[in-house]
């Protein structure tokens, strides 16, 4: 399968490896500069790395994509589980093993169940020439589709799929290569014959097309092995039915043989429109021909087919996503609204001023803690970088100059191992130090945390905090940010969790984000029988709003569109399934406002570390900043959420992240939020990536200027509109060094001066 090329690339960024030259001392060659800083290539004393092995063909070379949805495949022998809805599919010794779990979905309180069972349902797709195989191994790869390849050159299969297809593609090599099916047990027959090339099949309920070469026959009808004697053609197809009727199986069957062998998605952010477009394109061969030209059947999330133009059929699938409906052709278009964000909410009218000071004032003087891991490291870094506009804002000047230089002295640590002396060998240094990867195409950085190095795990939700502490320096310092300073290491983090260039010579494309799915996945290697998981919404949410300030700040529209795509996707994909604001979603089983963590095969109503209400509420709302308020966009659903957490927590007492919950609440009910705020005073523990300034502040700015405003869009990225009553508040912050005048949906038009944020109302 081939892989596609972007030409897009952050500017300089993608050759700062070029430049890399080895430094002096024993360690030769294992420090890589980068603009002032740099990284290792030889593990710290004591480090573990990734795993050595990946189980890819001798021809795929390059980064290895890894946080996929079939990451597994390129860890394991053969694979675990994969979910490539509305199918699921695992690699097994005797080929694919495919099932829909569409068809048997259950809930109970604890979570959505749409997993692939333990043993032989519904069939497994093998080699009539090959009992069993060695093991399966990642062949290629595009945006959303794999090919698995079982045994050797010359004696095999290769088996393509991937997100959305129905469809599954085999291709075969050697003598005697032909497809088998075996079912768990024999599939009842409803269309076709042993003489007929495709056949419509049934098991336990669920419908199947089988679709051989023009003049292929079969093999063992009436029993749970299937074989197609394809006469030397080596093309091979199947493919889940939404019913079982001719006119599905003959629409199946118009496509069956123009396999995919590629998928591409492009995004363009249009800031007058404030608008993010995707485009979706499938590469086909046609292995027969047809009267028209190729085209492939695709089914789409709910956060697609809300959000296109392009028409589906009337056939649906089931998931533990949604309904999924189905569409035909080479390509299709979504189009979704961006929201805008902020370093900061303004300020609110009855806010404390001196209050708010004195808050700012302490967290500024705290002594600076030792260097934690890249996740405790990273809460600390966007912790103060959420305080420095609020500073600004109550003029705490002092404070804002404090923190700065605290992050910037922190992050400077963090990307030069030499400890400021370029002929030390940096590989002496254990802690806050990068090391990157050739194997994988990854760079770690240590301590790690959460398998952050073992597994590749979480590195968006790491890196996301350096990266957004990274832009607030960008806002104030540009000349820190540049390429040849400390930029080209934020820069490769960024890379690192999102490359946008397929072509990145040390990095997957979209590392942590799935184009497809429209989201995140966390883990590494998703060696899970539930597939992967994205638990922290919020947290990749808190990395794409990084990645759009810190290229508005320096100047760079690729890489700040980049993130408007990522964001924006992400939003819909968060509304759709972690919160599922419109109520459609889910089985009427699952009575949670919420579904706290989004796996492959299921959603579960709980986190990895705690079950109390706030904390299964709150990992999706943390941190809160001035890219939050995507959170409060469907105030209706805001309210509910916040009633149900009332209900499960047994009151509006929180035992952890009470500071959290009570923003939350001022985005559906400031006023309320305020009432606990005040009502608890100082006796409260908050949580720990957020300050009491930061709660406070935001507190006031929403109940003095009122909730999110959906209505009413902005053409410059920077961006919020609020709305209290009739009364509407415009906020954009201007980061060039001239003033502009931004203009609003509803036709205002907003004056901000250089370097500052701008209010207006009306």
């Amino acid at each position: 399968m081939a892989v596609g090329r972007r030409s897009a690339c952050w500017g300089v960024a993608c050759l700062l490896f070029i430049a890399a030259t080895p430094a002096r001392g024993d360690d030769a060659g294992a420090f890589v500069p980068v603009g002032a800083g740099g990284y290792v290539t030889a593990l710290p004393a004591g480090a573990k790395g990734p795993q050595a092995e990946i189980f890819r063909t001798p021809s795929l070379t390059g980064p290895m994509p890894t946080n996929d949805w079939w990451s597994s495949l390129a860890w394991m022998t053969f694979s675990e589980r994969q979910y490539p809805h509305p199918l699921a599919v695992a690699a097994e010794k005797g080929g694919l093993r495919v099932y829909y779990p569409g068809a048997t979905i259950t809930a109970n309180k604890d979570a959505i169940f749409a997993f692939m069972p333990e043993g032989r349902d519904d069939l497994v797709l093998g080699d009539a020439a090959v009992e069993t195989f060695a093991d399966a191994r990642v062949q290629s790869f595009s945006d959303w589709f794999v090919t698995a390849r079982f045994g050797e050159p010359g004696r095999g299969v290769s088996v393509s799929y991937g997100h959305g297809s129905p469809y599954v593609y085999a291709l075969f090599d050697g003598a005697g290569g032909e497809a088998r099916l075996t079912f768990a047990k024999p599939p009842t027959l409803w269309a076709g014959s042993a003489k007929s090339p495709t056949l419509g099949v049934t098991i336990n309920g669920r419908h199947y097309g089988l679709f051989g070469p023009a003049g292929s026959t079969w093999e063992g009808i009436g029993q749970n092995v299937l074989t197609n004697h394809a006469g030397g053609k080596p093309y091979f197809s199947l493919a889940i039915l939404p019913d079982a009727t001719e006119r599905t199986l003959a629409l199946f069957a118009k496509h069956a043989h123009d396999h995919v062998t590629g998928t591409r998605v492009d995004w363009r952010y249009d800031a007058k429109a404030t608008s993010v477009t995707s485009t979706f394109r499938y590469t086909l061969k046609s292995y027969e021909p047809s009267a028209g030209a190729p085209a492939t059947l695709f089914a789409l999330y709910p956060h697609q087919w809300r959000n296109t133009s392009t028409p589906v059929t009337d056939l649906s699938y089931g998931s533990v996503r949604g309904r999924m409906k189905l569409g035909e052709g080479d390509s299709f278009v979504t189009t979704m609204r961006y929201f805008g964000v902020l370093p900061a909410l303004p300020m609110g009218a009855g806010c404390d001023n001196p209050k708010l000071a004195a808050m700012i004032d302490a967290e500024a003087a705290a002594a600076t803690p030792p260097v934690r891991d890249t996740y405790g490291e990273g809460k600390w870094l966007g912790k103060l970088a959420t305080l420095i506009p609020i500073a600004e804002q109550c003029g705490s000047d002092s404070a804002a100059g404090a923190m700065l230089d605290k992050l910037k002295a922190r992050l400077e640590h963090w990307f030069d191992p030499r400890d400021g002396d370029a002929a030390r060998t940096p590989a002496v240094r254990k802690t806050g130090v990068f090391y990157y990867d050739k194997n994988w195409g990854a760079l770690i950085g240590y301590p790690a945390s959460f398998g952050s190095d073992r597994e590749l795990n979480d590195h968006h939700f790491h890196y996301g905090y350096f990266i957004k502490a990274a832009a607030e320096i960008a806002r104030r310092d540009p000349a820190w940010a540049a390429d040849a300073k400390w930029g080209g290491m934020i820069r490769l983090l960024a890379r690192d969790v999102a490359a946008a260039d397929r072509a990145d010579p040390l990095f997957p494309f979209l590392r942590n984000f799935d184009p497809y799915a429209g989201h995140s996945w966390a883990s590494g290697h998703a060696r899970f029988g539930d597939g992967n998981n994205n638990e922290s919404s919020s947290e990749a949410m808190n990395a794409w709003c990084g990645v759009i300030l810190f290229g508005q700040a320096t100047g760079d529209d690729a890489l700040r569109d980049l993130g408007v795509y990522l964001y924006t996707t992400e939003m819909n994909a968060i509304q759709e399934y972690w919160f599922d604001v419109r109520g459609d979603n889910r089985p009427p089983a699952y009575p949670a406002s919420v579904v706290t963590m989004i796996w492959g095969g299921k959603g579960a109503n709980g986190t990895w570390f705690s079950n109390r209400p706030s904390v299964v509420h709150g990992i999706n709302f943390l941190p809160m900043h001035g890219g939050s308020l995507y959170l409060g966009l469907y105030p209706d659903y805001a309210e509910r959420n916040y009633k149900a957490l009332l209900a499960e927590n047994k009151g509006d007492t929180f035992a952890e992240w009470p500071d959290i919950i009570w923003m939350y609440r001022a985005l559906s009910d400031p006023a309320d939020a305020m009432r606990l705020y005040q009502a608890a005073g100082d006796h409260y523990r908050g949580e720990g990536g957020n300050t009491r300034a930061n709660t406070y502040h935001w507190l006031c700015s929403l109940a003095d200027n009122g909730q999110p405003d959906a209505a009413v869009t902005a053409d410059y990225p920077l961006y919020a509109v609020l709305k209290k009553g009739d009364v509407r508040t415009y906020c954009a912050y201007n980061t060039g060094d001239r003033p502009i005048t931004v203009r609003f949906s509803d036709g205002f038009e907003l004056p901000v001066a250089p370097n500052s944020l701008g209010t207006g109302r009306k």
